[in-house]
């Protein structure tokens, strides 16, 4: 069986990483067969939203330890320029977490748009009792995500953070109870799949390009991303909630 499994439901592409024996650590094969499958859902025009969830109750447990420590294995940095993680996609990715996401799981959660958690949901940086660095982007994306104190509390004990303290300090969105994290990550991606993808995108993508920005040039920026979808689908959108169609927050 593939390190790393693809189903497809319409617009939904959930990518499974298939390595239970291993708590889903990712070895040198898993990371590039990852790679591929990201690269595979950003070139699919018919594939809108994608899920990330862990086969067999863990989420990921990072690179393979195991591998690592033999000769002649050499793991390039994953958010290095041409890792998996060095770039976010173009279409939004939810990450649905049942037990660990520790080390480079972490790293791999946090590439992800939104962390749906299950109740069994453990986030930490692991790694930091066998010497091993973060090179996954975690270093970067937590602070940014949950602040600069609470990522170098984690950074710095290693210590685990349980799923509900992970979304009360917004490194998880949603909990959900255990074994239910993928069906209701899923059930989120067919939700965005809905809604008209122009303007998502573009909105997406200006909140992920805002960052270290000046003020004025990041709204120059949200008002040139915003064009196309202005000129594409909102005349379009707004006759539709002018008849009635798509009030209350749900896709028109």
């Amino acid at each position: 069986m593939a390190k790393i499994e693809i189903e497809r439901d319409g617009p939904v592409t959930t990518v499974i990483i298939n390595r239970p024996e291993a708590r889903n650590a990712l070895d040198l094969e898993a990371t590039e067969q990852l790679h591929n499958a990201f690269v595979d859902f950003e070139r699919d025009d018919d594939a809108k939203v994608a899920v990330l969830w862990g086969a067999g109750g863990t989420f990921c447990a990072g690179a393979d330890l195991h591998e690592m420590a033999g000769e002649g294995a050499v793991y390039k940095p994953w958010a290095g320029t041409d890792g998996p993680l060095s770039h976010p996609l173009s279409k939004p990715l939810i990450a649905a977490v049942e037990g660990h996401a520790v080390a480079g799981g972490l790293g791999l959660a946090l590439y992800c748009d939104m962390r749906v958690a299950a109740e069994s949901a453990i986030f930490g940086v692991f790694c930091r009792r066998f010497g091993v660095p973060m090179s996954d982007g975690t270093t970067v994306r937590l602070p940014r995500l949950v602040g600069m104190g609470r990522a170098l509390d984690m950074l710095n004990t290693g210590r685990p953070v349980d799923a509900f303290d992970a979304k009360t300090m917004g490194l998880a969105d949603r909990v959900e109870p255990t074994g239910h994290a993928r069906t209701a990550a899923e059930a989120i991606a067919r939700h965005m799949a809905g809604f008209p993808q122009i303007a998502m995108r573009a909105d997406r993508w200006s909140a992920l390009n805002q960052a270290g920005l000046p003020l004025a040039e990041a709204l120059e920026r949200e008002a040139e991303g915003a064009e196309d979808a202005k000129r594409l689908e909102a005349a379009a959108g707004a006759a539709r909630f002018s008849s009635g169609a798509g009030r209350g927050g749900g896709p028109s």
